[in-house]
């Protein structure tokens, strides 16, 4: 049982707020797959009470006991993101599952939180000197390691997921802008090497070629955005009802239960059911915001930190690569694509936003 002080300070609108994305995400999930044997709804309903459990427990654990797990935490992930290198099972190209029976579990999902984990005590340890450009490197280079493994899954999204963590939590955690601003540009330019050195995969470089202009390959590359496109607009304003959209049950919508999600949101919902959707997710972030500016403790503020990073980066490029103002990369809607591994680890970031919530004045304790 919580202490009635912890329970007092539940963050009672992100935990609704929290319900309400999933529920709605069920019942977009319900539209786009009851032609589909496989009902990914039933299975996300599913994912999401394992999730309830994920985010109770990590709610109540107090995160001050974190530091002493972190040397295991970091060479769990490790280890799991070379097994899948190893033995990982492959779909559409990567190699990013490990199957345990009939299971399929995403490594480099749990991935992000382990490293939000491990990323805060490294930065709180080292809070006096990460204004020096050694520290913040010695940072960039602890998060490097699992960001390199993912990307050789492939997976560009998950690896920028874990950069975008680093430069948020790094520079909550107080390093300078003008050193960030270097190590940005620097990204930048490893960028355009290992686009002139073929280090991106040939689908990865047309991605964001397409990015620019999906008229370049409509048949192929850029067929997913096209297609966004058209069924978003096609929604108008209230949208063509549930279960009516023409461009999703049509087949014109790859992954429609997944990366394209939003999708059947905009052509079934249109364009109020889309905003009232992105303004619960604003209301998310800015939740997490004040959880993250109301903590009295640095390893809490970046715990919130990294979660509200992960979360931004998300939902971003996910509802901006469905409208074409973002590059294709593979990125899950937060509590909405369906994924097993994605809803446990949003459920628990969630969990860990409300502990911190719950534990934001720990001086008193």
């Amino acid at each position: 049982m919580l202490d009635a002080r912890l329970r007092k300070n539940l963050d009672i609108p992100l935990l609704l707020l929290t319900l309400m994305v999933v529920v709605v995400g069920i019942i977009t999930l319900y539209s786009a797959s009851k032609d589909n044997p496989a009902k990914f709804y039933q299975k996300q309903i599913v994912w999401f009470v394992m999730g309830l459990i994920c985010l109770v427990a990590v709610a109540t654990w107090d995160y001050s006991r974190y530091p002493r797990l972190v040397r295991l935490l970091y060479s769990i992930n490790i280890g799991m993101l070379i097994v899948v290198m190893r033995f990982g099972s492959a779909a559409k190209g990567a190699t990013r599952w490990i199957s345990i029976g009939s299971f399929q579990v995403q490594p480099s999902e749990f991935a992000k939180i382990i490293m939000i984990i491990c990323l805060a005590v490294y930065l709180t340890d080292r809070r006096e000197d990460i204004g020096k450009i050694p520290v913040l490197l010695g940072s960039f280079l602890y998060t490097a390691l699992p960001t390199f493994l993912i990307f050789k899954q492939p997976d560009l999204g998950t690896s920028l997921v874990l950069m975008t963590i680093w430069f948020g939590m790094a520079f909550i955690a107080g390093a300078k802008i003008k050193h960030l601003s270097l190590f940005f540009l620097c990204g930048v330019s490893l960028f355009t090497i290992m686009w002139k050195a073929d280090v991106l995969k040939d689908y990865q470089k047309k991605r964001m070629v397409v990015f620019l202009n999906p008229e370049v390959d409509p048949k192929e590359t850029g067929y997913h955005v096209i297609q966004s496109r058209i069924a978003i607009g096609s929604g108008q304003l209230w949208g063509k009802g549930l279960g009516h959209g023409t461009q999703a049950h049509g087949q014109f919508i790859p992954e429609n239960h997944t990366d394209f999600i939003f999708t059947i949101v905009g052509e079934e919902g249109g364009f109020v059911i889309s905003v009232i959707v992105v303004l619960m997710y604003g209301g998310l972030l800015i939740r997490g915001c004040l959880i993250m500016g109301q903590a009295e403790d640095l390893l809490g503020r970046l715990l919130a930190a990294g979660v509200v990073s992960m979360y931004s980066f998300h939902i971003i490029v996910n509802i901006g690569m469905t409208v074409g103002i973002m590059p294709v990369t593979g990125v899950p809607l937060p509590l909405f694509s369906y994924g097993g591994s994605s809803m446990l680890l949003n459920m628990a970031s969630i969990g860990m936003l409300l502990g911190v919530g719950m534990r934001k004045h720990s001086l008193v304790f």
